[in-house]
């Protein structure tokens, strides 16, 4: 009896101890409000899309085709998409849009709904499908595919006539959506000319189709309601860049609304994070007399979109062959080449840090050296909510730290916090910035510097900070006093 008597008396103390130490492990910090969805942070960390202009204007050598294109001119004699997927591996990228009709209305797949399409083109002798070549090679690679539809129809004569033409155009969004399998992000803007006819596009319609269809994409739009545009066609965010806005204020095609679209709302109930559409070419449709854009202009959209809490979206339009030209395909390696070798290393990994507080004090999940760990979104430095002014300050062991980037990510699965803060190196300020986001890049105005301590400083914040990730980098392609850069 005795036996027994002690044998449960240990059992409620060890119980007991178990339960006392369970209880004093400190949870994480409640969200701030709205939050991202599971689709939207995987579209976040994506960083790099491409997008594939092609069609009817690539033969007509324009931009904006009429409508009254004859199908015949669409012959590519060498159509190939799993170059198209070589050239995005190449670049990085791991989503590809195509335009599957633009403002012309012509059809890149055979729709049942039109005779505007492929289906009266030489290529194939009418038997071709781009939208599926490109979604049969893109699967084949494990690439992501999107479409674009373009609302504007400039060929279909139900344009202007708003039961009949809205009709049209669900059917052809069920059939792209029905036919090739699963779709990541569909592609819908209020682009229109000035003479078009007067329409009503039934976006809540057409939006509502689309998610029951296929429940995890992603719908971009001026108003989202899954990711936003950034208000130009530069590939540049605002210096200040919330991916929270109120999309009560948003309306598709509203050119009013494109300077509150470019920088967010930190009041903003909706979370509704900013793509940043930019054509690695002058135009967004191969033409004989462009050339790529420059390394160093890529870069400076890089650091100005992703840089700037952004995603960007790159239009790499293939050529009359149905092949996208050499000379993007190396400017797309060159760029990815460019960035690996820019971050693959930080030189701060093996820094001591020292923060002004910690959430749950020493021995709790939140610490400073989450910041420097491969996860730089789910592990984060979180500082004590009893304290008011929050740094974090990274310090050489031996020599000094040599850098022109410093990259800052915060915890954005628990909210977009940050509002303002400041850098110094050796107690000497050298950036300062507004938001932060999933990331932030400040290359510095001066060019290089070095130095044993760099101490962020974050002055306004919404709830606490939670950091996720920093980063000292250096950029071997930025020269400062050839061209002004953007902190």
């Amino acid at each position: 009896m005795a036996k027994v008597y002690h044998l449960v008396t240990f059992l409620f103390i060890t119980l007991n101890f178990a339960f006392l130490n369970a209880k004093s492990v400190t949870p994480p910090p409640l969200p701030v409000l709205p939050l991202p969805s599971y689709s939207q942070l995987k579209w976040q960390q994506r960083e790099l899309i491409m997008f594939l202009h092609f069609g009817v204007n690539t033969f007509s050598d324009s931009e904006w085709g009429t409508g009254k294109e004859n199908p015949s001119i669409f012959n590519p004699t060498a159509l190939d998409a799993n170059q198209w997927v070589d050239a995005a591996i190449g670049g990085g990228v791991s989503l590809m849009i195509l335009t599957a009709k633009h403002h012309d209305g012509f059809c890149l797949w055979p729709s049942k709904y039109t005779d505007h399409s492929v289906v009266q083109s030489p290529w194939k002798n009418g038997h071709g499908d781009v939208v599926k070549e490109l979604v049969n090679a893109a699967k084949q690679r494990g690439v992501d595919v999107g479409l674009y539809l373009s609302p504007w129809d400039r060929h279909d004569r139900r344009y202007g006539r708003n039961k009949q033409y809205n009709e049209y155009y669900l059917a052809q969004l069920q059939e792209l959506l029905h036919k090739y399998g699963d779709v990541k992000e569909i592609w819908f803007d209020g682009a229109k000319g000035t003479n078009a006819p007067n329409m009503s596009y039934y976006f809540s319609d057409w939006f509502s189709m689309v998610k029951e269809l296929q429940s995890t994409i992603n719908i971009f739009s001026d108003a989202g309601p899954d990711v936003r545009w950034v208000g130009n066609e530069k590939g540049f965010a605002g210096n200040t860049c919330w991916s929270t806005i109120n999309r009560t204020s948003l309306s598709i095609g509203n050119d009013s609304v494109v300077g509150y679209l470019n920088t967010g709302d930190p009041r903003g109930t909706d979370w509704l994070p900013a793509e940043c559409d930019v054509s690695i070419r002058p135009g967004w449709f191969w033409h004989k007399s462009e050339s790529p854009k420059k390394l160093s202009q890529l870069l400076e959209i890089y650091y100005n979109s992703v840089g700037r809490n952004c995603l960007l979206l790159l239009n790499v339009p293939p050529n009359k062959k149905g092949l996208i030209s050499d000379n993007d395909v190396q400017r797309l390696k060159d760029f990815k080449s460019a960035i690996d070798t820019i971050f693959s290393t930080n030189l701060a990994e093996k820094s001591l840090v020292k923060v002004s507080s910690q959430r749950g004090g020493p021995n709790s999940d939140f610490g400073p050296q989450n910041v420097l760990d491969s996860d730089h979104l789910w592990t984060y430095w979180a500082p004590s909510e009893d304290h008011k002014h929050h740094w974090i300050e990274l310090t050489a062991k031996e020599k000094r730290l040599k850098f022109n980037v410093i990259r800052i990510q915060e915890a954005i699965g628990l909210g977009q916090r940050i509002g303002r803060h400041k850098i110094y190196v050796d107690r000497k300020l050298v950036a300062s910035g507004s938001t932060v986001g999933y990331k932030k890049l400040h290359r510095l105005k001066n060019g290089v510097i070095e130095g044993y301590s760099v101490k962020i400083r974050i002055t306004n914040s919404r709830g606490i900070p939670l950091i996720s990730s920093v980063g000292l980098h250096f950029d071997s392609f930025w020269n400062p006093k050839q061209k002004s850069g953007q902190s």
